[in-house]
């Protein structure tokens, strides 16, 4: 039977507009950083990934990694070329199924040319060829891959896929993942979400995780190794999956007794927060030797030294906190770090009132009244910190002090409300401090610039008087509360 397609003459011409394709005179590169204020040449102009689909494979023994990547993006302007953040070695790229050129500039650019320019509006397919051994790669005079006694972890922030996928890596792209990876039988490969399937040919075995909701790079992880995997659901029926390594010695026990509570926590979290935002949840230890934790998506990495002083729900909290600060709403530039810091460090203290070791407001006095006025402490100001200073104890414990400020002065009812409003009004979206500020002004009716002025963006000690206006100016020297070295133990977790 033969088909005939009528055309009116403005579809028609729709239609030849749409396969007009970029001319090269008018293309122009994308930029090679996404005009972050901290890290300018972290993330690519250009373009918006949609989704990352990783086959690797990964052999322990040598810590060579090999992998194809294959990148969904739209062009978000006619472009000549574009550029990746990557850092491993490349064979070949595609574009749009064609051989494209490319190149790698600096630390951590790759510099590809398509065949023909790309045209503005319209999706592209890019696949990379390469491999590599991350331990080996240093840029910016590190590297994020950590080796293990048996395999190898990918965890840092606020870069970590350079090591092990091209990206645009920065969390103003998020995308969906499915990240497939090959390792030698009898060794396991962690990763975020849901694991689809497992498969094993010819000593080899192939693991299979989907994210599929929108994720920052850097909250993308990779963790091979040899693991003993504990396995639930929620109430709800989402999958818990855990991990650690079977070598972490005497941190073993205490490592268990803290990240097999996840899913009590993040019950919990749900009544503060709302919804908990994602398909599945859980942690891993591999036994490495930094002591630093970080909120990988759906499975926060934890390190062993985190439960070196016995069993450790504080800092569960505030990991599991982050699936909805920092994860699900994201900061759109890394000065920004305040929306992620601040309110997981707050989760702890509400916590802690919950567990009866101390109220948010009791923390709240003790901070205040910890830090003399001269104290380099109140130098840095949690809402614009500084690259050096992104994760300084005032990022966490003076952000947390400014939340307590703030619900004392709207009440109960709309500091709540506005938690939970926040996380459901950016979810899977990105947010600033400025946003959130205009957002609780909104829904507490009240004008409070120079609140979050006092506790946010002023490099010294808040006056007597405007603490006595924030309730957190007490009138004789506080007791410290009960969770207080537990949290500050946070702190040294997520130093970099």
């Amino acid at each position: 039977m033969r088909h005939h397609r009528l055309l009116v003459p403005g579809a028609a011409a729709a239609c030849l507009l749409l396969a007009i394709p970029a001319s090269a005179a008018d293309a122009t590169p994308g930029a090679p950083g996404i005009g972050d204020s901290y890290y300018p040449s972290y993330g690519n102009g250009g373009y918006d990934v949609s989704h990352y689909d990783l086959r690797l494979r990964y052999q322990p023994k040598t810590d060579r990694l090999e992998g194809t990547a294959t990148i969904v993006a739209d062009a978000r302007q006619d472009l000549s070329r574009f550029n990746l953040d990557f850092a491993l070695d490349v064979s070949e790229v595609l574009v749009g199924g064609k051989k494209a050129a490319f190149k790698a500039t600096g630390d951590h650019e790759l510099e590809i040319t398509p065949a023909a320019p790309l045209t503005s509006g319209r999706p592209f397919t890019v696949v990379v060829r390469y491999s590599g051994t991350p331990s080996k790669v240093v840029a910016n005079g590190f590297t994020s891959w950590l080796r293990t006694p048996d395999g190898g972890i990918a965890a840092n922030e606020p870069e970590s896929a350079w090591w092990w996928f091209p990206s645009n890596d920065h969390p103003l792209d998020k995308a969906t993942y499915d990240v497939s990876v090959a390792v030698p039988d009898g060794t396991q490969a962690i990763s975020n979400g849901t694991l689809q399937s497992t498969s094993s040919q010819l000593g080899w075995t192939r693991y299979n995780w989907r994210s599929s909701k929108p994720q920052a790079t850097y909250l993308a992880t990779l963790a091979v190794g040899k693991f003993d995997i504990t396995t639930d659901t929620t109430a709800n029926g989402l999958p818990v999956i855990n991990a650690y390594s079977k070598d972490l010695g005497d941190n073993a026990g205490a490592a268990r007794a803290s990240v097999e509570r996840s899913a009590e926590i993040v019950d919990w979290e749900s009544t503060v927060f709302g919804p908990y935002p994602f398909d599945a949840l859980g942690g891993y230890v591999p036994n490495v030797p930094t002591g630093y934790a970080l909120e990988t998506q759906t499975r926060p990495f934890y390190s062993p030294k985190g439960f070196a002083k016995g069993a450790n729900t504080s800092l569960i909290v505030h990991e599991l906190a982050h699936q909805w600060f920092g994860d699900s709403v994201s900061l759109k530039d890394w000065r920004d770090i305040w929306i992620n810091e601040g309110f997981a460090s707050y989760a702890q203290w509400l916590w802690s009132e919950k567990e009866g070791e101390g109220t948010a407001q009791e923390l709240a006095d003790y901070t205040y009244a910890s830090y003399p006025a001269d104290d380099p402490f109140w130098k840095v100001e949690p809402g614009n910190p500084g690259a050096e200073n992104q994760f300084h104890d005032a990022v966490y414990d003076r952000g947390a002090l400014a939340l307590q400020a703030l619900r004392n002065h709207i009440g109960d009812k709309d500091f709540f409300a506005i938690l939970k409003g926040w996380t459901a009004e950016h979810r899977y979206g990105n947010a600033s401090v400025k946003d959130f500020v205009t957002y609780a002004e909104k829904v507490s009716g009240k004008p409070l610039a120079s609140l979050f002025d006092t506790w946010l963006f002023t490099p010294s000690k808040p006056a007597a008087a405007q603490a006595r206006a924030a309730e957190v100016s007490p009138a004789k020297a506080p007791v410290r509360p009960k969770s207080w070295q537990r949290i500050q133990d946070t702190h040294s977790a997520h130093g970099r």
